[in-house]
C-alpha cells in the first residue's frame, strides 16, 4: 500500500482551521443560528446595483473571467488616484496574503505579528515554513514601535500591521502609523491590513505613496461594501511588488460576478454611506446592550464590538458558550488579556434584538 509523499514541511503541520465557520457550527448543534453575529460580515448586505451586476453575469457563468481582473483594477486604480500598476485583485485578503507569503518567506524566515492578531496570516507564514515572532498588545492596541523594533531584531522578512485592528476594533491614525515606520528595518516589507479602513474615522488610511516599496495595502469588498462571500480583495504596492504576483497567483481564481458585483459595489457611493450610517448605529447599540449588562464595550472602527466581560478568558469563553447556545454566533480573541472580551459583530436591529435578550442570560450561566 502506497500514500502520497508529503514534505517534510506538511508532514509537521497540524491540521488547523483558523476560523471555525458559522455553518459548521451550526451543522454540530444541529440547529441553525437565530443571530449571525460573529464573522464580521455586513449584515445590512450589498449593494443592490452589485446584486443586479451579479445577476446580470450569471447567464455568462460558463466563461472564466478576466484573469486580469481588467476593468476592477482600472476602477480601483482612478478611486484611489494610483496606476492600475499599483493595484493587484485576488480572492479576498486571505488569498492575496497567502499569495504574498509564498513570494517572501522561505522555511526558516522570521516574520513578525502581534499575538493574538489576525490568525490567518499565521496561518499562511507556517505553511510555508516560516518562524514568527509575537509582541504584545499594548492598551488593547497593536503596538507598531513594538513590531518594528522586533522586525529589527529578528531580521523578519514581513511584519503584519492591522488598522483598524481585528479583533479588538482599536486603531492608530494613519500619521502615526507612517512615524512610525521611519523605525521600520531595512529589507523589511510591511504588510498593513486595512480591510475595515472605510468602518473609521477620517484620518485612519495611512497617508503613503502607492509607490512606497517598504509597505503593501490589504483592502476588501468583504466588510463595508457587503461581499464577503464574492471574495474579492485587493493589494495596493509598488508596480514591482505587483507585478511579482502574477509569478504565484492562481490567474482564474476571481470569478466573473465577484468582479462584476466589486465593480458595481464601487460604484454606488450612496450605498457605502449608508451601509457606514448602519454600522455606526449598531456599533452605538451593541455598546448600549453591553452596558445595561454592566460590561463595557471598547472603542471600535470596524463592524464589530469587542465587549469587555469583566473577567478572564475562561469567563468570557462561558460567556460566549452560553450566547451560541441560545442561538447567537459571537467570537473571541484567543490571547490574554484581549481574551476577556467577546467580540460582537454589527447587523440588522432584529438581530440584535436577539443579543440584548440572551446576553443576561449568557451572563447568568457563566456567573453560575
Amino acid at each position: 500500500m502506497t500514500s502520497p509523499r508529503y514534505t517534510p514541511l506538511a508532514r509537521s503541520l497540524p491540521a488547523t482551521v483558523p476560523f471555525v465557520g458559522p455553518e459548521t457550527q451550526e451543522r454540530t448543534r444541529g440547529a441553525p443560528f437565530a443571530a449571525r453575529l460573529g464573522a464580521n460580515e455586513n449584515g445590512f448586505g450589498p449593494s443592490p446595483r452589485a446584486i443586479q451586476a451579479m445577476q446580470a453575469e450569471a447567464g455568462d457563468i460558463w466563461k472564466y473571467g478576466d484573469a486580469q481582473s481588467h476593468d476592477l483594477r482600472n476602477a480601483l486604480a482612478t478611486h484611489h488616484g494610483v496606476s492600475a500598476d499599483n493595484i493587484m485583485v485576488g480572492e479576498g485578503i486571505d488569498g492575496l496574503l497567502g499569495y504574498l507569503v509564498r513570494l517572501i518567506v522561505e522555511p526558516g524566515d522570521a516574520v513578525v505579528t502581534s499575538d493574538g492578531a489576525y490568525p490567518t496570516f499565521n496561518y499562511h507564514v507556517a505553511g510555508f515554513g516560516g518562524v514568527l515572532h509575537k509582541v504584545p498588545y499594548r492598551d488593547d492596541r497593536e503596538d507598531p514601535a513594538a513590531l518594528f523594533a522586533k522586525a529589527a531584531e529578528t531580521g523578519a522578512k514581513l511584519v503584519y500591521l492591522a488598522n483598524p485592528d481585528n479583533p479588538m476594533g482599536t486603531w492608530h491614525s494613519g500619521e502615526s502609523i507612517v512615524a512610525a515606520m521611519d523605525n521600520l528595518p531595512s529589507g523589511c516589507l510591511l504588510v498593513l491590513d486595512e480591510a475595515y479602513v472605510e468602518c473609521a474615522p477620517e484620518g485612519t488610511a495611512a497617508p503613503l505613496e502607492a509607490d512606497d516599496p517598504r509597505v503593501i495595502r490589504m483592502r476588501t469588498f468583504s466588510k463595508v461594501y457587503g461581499m464577503a462571500g464574492a471574495r474579492v480583495g485587493y493589494a495596493i504596492a509598488a508596480p514591482d511588488l505587483i507585478a511579482a504576483f502574477n509569478k504565484v497567483r492562481n490567474h482564474f481564481g476571481m470569478n466573473r460576478t465577484a468582479q462584476a458585483g466589486a465593480l458595481a459595489a464601487l460604484q454606488d457611493g450612496d450605498w457605502l454611506t449608508h451601509v457606514q450610517g448602519e454600522i455606526g448605529a449598531a456599533r452605538d447599540r451593541i455598546a448600549r446592550i453591553a452596558q445595561d449588562n454592566g460590561l463595557r464595550a471598547l472603542p471600535s472602527a470596524t463592524n464589530f464590538v469587542a465587549i469587555d466581560c469583566g473577567g478572564d478568558g475562561v469567563f468570557a469563553k462561558a460567556v460566549l458558550d452560553n450566547l451560541i447556545a441560545q442561538g447567537v454566533f459571537v467570537r473571541m480573541p484567543f490571547v490574554a488579556p484581549q481574551n476577556r472580551c467577546i467580540r460582537v459583530s454589527c447587523g440588522p436591529a432584529d438581530q440584535l434584538d436577539v443579543l440584548a435578550a440572551a446576553l443576561p442570560r449568557a451572563l447568568e450561566a457563566a456567573r453560575g
